[in-house]
């Protein structure tokens, strides 16, 4: 069984189609939906919890239909049993956490020691027991976030929506918060889908990835696949750090193609083949530039992919360096560790050999 399930999902504001035909389905775990601001995942997480009413489509939860425009099915938020943590947290100012947590409990009419049990549970969870006489102004940003949570848990929902839940946290405390959401959503046993626009967050919490630009769904994968196997140039270029080059098939052979690359002077590149590649094809070719091997000096004869350049600049970032490297009419720029051994450079504007492994290039065919 299916945990989530959305079948044609479109939706307009005025002229802007804010989902255009989104279809998917996910069994259990957690799902991310990741893109730019705009992009619609938000609007679909919506469009999934009731909030929203879209133009067409069908959503199915737990295999039980929630919204259906052909039929007229449209069950309110409150009958979908999910929870929902909103990117602001939406905590009562002028209620404990006890109170804020409780919440949702009452408005079932919940019996109060039904209530009281729930709602202790649920702080225990999240490790806030002990502070449920508090008021949400006496709590740090990640305590505040933590009721926010306890509070969708105490409903004991079959999936839980997460809309941005740590943007509003300081850089240290979100890396310390998605871990701990993540071993809590896993420690509960529930479904969650998440939006983000963080792809380093996506793909740490995440099972699964959808990628979504202009309402569309461009691709559906797990956080390995779509950083090492973008299917768009959108997903290549937004995610992870990688160069964005025009190429041509010009031969394939052994699930292994050459691609004939103009912005890099010419050069021939090998990779994987992706199974729709033929020769004569034109396609997007990407480099991830966290994999690329740097030297002053030549490197061994039968070495793949060697380019050479101009080293242009280096900007230090703490434990991270940036080495720009001018390549044809390209610019590359390596990231690379203080520590890394792939890593040898000398002056700037000196020449600059580098060396790509055929598992850090991906060819995206142009249809």
């Amino acid at each position: 069984m299916s945990i989530i399930k959305v079948e044609n999902l479109s939706k307009f504001f005025k002229d802007t189609r804010a989902l255009d035909d989104v279809s998917f389905e996910f069994e259990k775990g957690i799902l991310s939906f990741l893109g730019p601001s705009g992009c619609g995942k938000t609007t679909l997480l919506r469009s999934i919890a009731g909030l929203e009413v879209p133009d067409a489509g069908t959503i199915f939860i737990a295999d039980e239909v929630q919204t259906s425009i052909a039929n007229g099915i449209l069950v309110p938020p409150y009958s979908r049993k999910i929870g929902f943590v909103f990117q602001n947290y939406a905590l009562w100012p002028h209620m404990t956490v006890f109170s804020n947590v409780a919440f949702g409990l009452k408005l079932r009419k919940a019996p109060a020691e039904e209530v009281k049990r729930k709602v202790l549970s649920s702080l225990e969870l999240v490790g806030l027991q002990g502070r449920e006489g508090r008021y949400p102004s006496q709590l740090s940003g990640g305590q505040q976030q933590r009721v926010a949570l306890a509070r969708s848990l105490a409903l004991e929902p079959r999936l839980i929506l997460l809309d941005e839940p740590l943007s509003n946290l300081d850089a240290k405390l979100r890396e310390e918060m998605r871990v701990e959401l993540k071993k809590l959503i896993k420690k509960v046993g529930i479904s969650a889908l998440y939006v983000t626009h963080d792809q380093e967050e996506a793909f740490t919490i995440s099972d699964a990835v959808i990628v979504m630009d202009a309402g569309k769904v461009l691709q559906y994968g797990t956080p390995d696949e779509i950083y090492n196997h973008p299917a768009h140039p959108f997903v290549a270029s937004f995610v992870g750090h990688s160069t964005l080059v025009d190429g041509k098939v010009v031969g394939v052979e052994n699930g292994v193609c050459r691609v004939l690359v103009p912005d890099f002077g010419g050069a021939m590149l090998i990779s994987a083949a992706p199974k729709q590649a033929a020769p004569g094809n034109l396609c997007k070719v990407v480099v991830r530039n966290g994999e690329i091997r740097l030297s002053p000096d030549k490197f061994p004869e039968g070495t793949e992919n060697v380019l050479e350049g101009v080293m242009t600049s280096r900007e230090y970032r703490g434990g991270l360096t940036d080495h720009r490297v001018q390549i044809g009419s390209k610019e590359i720029i390596v990231t690379s560790h203080k520590l890394c051994p792939m890593i040898r450079v000398e002056g700037d504007g000196d020449t600059t050999f580098l060396s790509i492994d055929r598992s850090a290039i991906s060819v995206i065919v142009e249809h």
